[in-house]
């Protein structure tokens, strides 16, 4: 760092702060893979059709919901570059903005996958067999209708997390899941419902945890509130155009990220049984091996866009570095953790030798950079975004992704033989080039130069 700083009062951000910050994003992200999995468990109760046509849904759902996490990245990041600055009102009016922005967004996604249902169903879909079909309609026609509330929950809980309350998020989120759960289970052990069983509750829950946030925040006495006119909306295009700099760029990124997912997954497909159960149990077991790290990176972006909104780029730099080494420290406890269990995670599979032995390889390598290169591929990038760098860090991750995930794949995987495994090698090179890419952009300094506010 060029500048230190002199006294500790100058920090923005005591260790207090930072744990209070962190530990409920950590308990949060948990929270939705655990609850993830209970219900992955109830809605194989209903039959095999039940579960492929709410898998289909699920992977166009999760395209919408990741697009309007990154809407909601761009107007935290705004709203606390804002209250970096000490502009209350200004951030007020950019969490205003984006709630209503969207709301707006979302309804039209809403109406556009009703009128568009048999296109989805029929030729997105491709064909399926009638009683997937069924189950498919069933299940879209009552979760699509809780796009709008996912939309404003993620963009209350962003602007919670902007004023450095995450245990708000938190609480949302677990009564949030305990309804979506506890309804599940009610409907189909209890009233023995089919796919509806599912869906309600989803429904159910978003809607709580929309209006919940809502109504937190109009009470809040933190640092950001939304509008005293909140209902009288109007439409700010420079302040939206700020926030959607940001928020696009991000989402464009997720989203391509999903479609290399994809993709992947039909070349995988192509190696038999075997490798398709591996590859199944080695992404379930290594979503918790990053699991500390995605919840970290929510608190970089919240802390840095403080510190960029009250042009002190120092002590953004020394918050990078600090977070980043908090994301090792806890990856290497994590993965050390899920190393010493992984024999019992694996047995409880009831996976065939060959299988066990290939999913063993797959964790151990991706454990591995998980701790080594995770961190600076993934987390040095919220320093960028939430300076406003968001472009570059999108193009810098499509380019890698298509290169390294998606060709070398074929690469690894089919030409050179390493079957699924050689899937995983490409990732991990995807992360290397990133890793690259994220620290040249991050040591040019270009970030501290770009304004995304006045």
């Amino acid at each position: 760092m060029k500048k230190k700083m002199e006294k500790r009062g100058e920090y923005l951000f005591d260790n207090r702060s930072l744990a209070v910050l962190i530990f409920p994003l950590v308990v949060e992200q948990l929270l939705a893979i655990l609850v993830g999995m209970a219900d992955s468990i109830m809605v194989a109760s209903v039959g095999e059709a039940a579960v492929s046509g709410v898998s289909l849904v699920d992977n166009i759902m999760v395209l919408f919901i990741n697009l309007f996490a990154a809407l909601a990245t761009g107007g935290a990041v705004i709203a606390g570059q804002y209250l970096g600055q000490g502009d209350r009102k200004l951030s007020g009016k950019a969490a205003t903005q984006l709630l209503w922005f969207v709301l707006v967004v979302s309804l039209g996604i809403t109406a556009l996958l009703y009128l568009g249902k048999s296109f989805i169903l029929h030729r997105v879909f491709g064909a399926i067999d009638a009683d997937v079909m069924g189950h498919a309609n069933t299940y879209l026609m009552i979760v699509t209708a809780s796009i709008p509330f996912v939309a404003v929950y993620n963009g209350g809980a962003a602007i919670f997390r902007a004023m450095g309350n995450s245990k708000i998020s938190m609480v949302v989120s677990i009564i949030m899941n305990v309804i979506n759960c506890g309804g599940n289970a009610i409907l189909i052990y209890g009233f023995h419902c089919g796919t509806e069983g599912v869906a309600i509750p989803t429904l159910v829950s978003r809607m709580v945890a929309a209006f919940l946030v809502i109504f937190l925040l109009l009470r809040t006495k933190g640092a950001i509130r939304l509008e005293k006119n909140v209902i009288r909306f109007r439409f700010d295009g420079r302040m939206v155009g700020q926030i959607l700099s940001i928020g696009l760029p991000n989402g464009l990124e997720n989203s391509m990220f999903q479609l290399g997912k994809i993709l992947v997954l039909s070349l995988v497909s192509t190696f038999g049984t075997s490798a398709i159960a591996a590859n199944a149990v080695a992404n379930a077991v290594a979503i918790f091996q990053l699991l500390p790290g995605i919840a970290i990176n929510l608190a970089i972006t919240s802390v840095i866009a403080r510190c960029i909104g009250a042009g002190k780029h120092d002590q953004a730099q020394y918050y990078t570095k600090k977070l980043i080494g908090i994301t090792y420290a806890s990856m290497i406890l994590m993965n050390v953790l899920i190393y010493l269990a992984l024999p019992f995670i694996l047995h409880a599979y009831h996976l065939s030798p060959e299988t066990y032995e290939s999913a063993r390889k797959i964790l151990l390598l991706h454990g591995s950079c998980c701790i080594l290169i995770w961190p600076i591929s993934f987390s040095l990038p919220s320093t960028l975004r939430a300076a406003g760098d968001a472009k570059v860090t999108m193009w810098i991750s499509i380019v890698s992704m298509w290169f390294c995930r998606i060709v070398m794949s074929y690469v690894f995987g089919k030409y050179l033989g390493f079957g699924v495994f050689g899937v995983w090698i490409a990732m991990i090179l995807d992360w290397c080039v990133r890793s690259v890419g994220m620290i040249w952009r991050y040591r040019s300094g270009k970030w501290k130069l770009i304004r995304s506010i006045d």
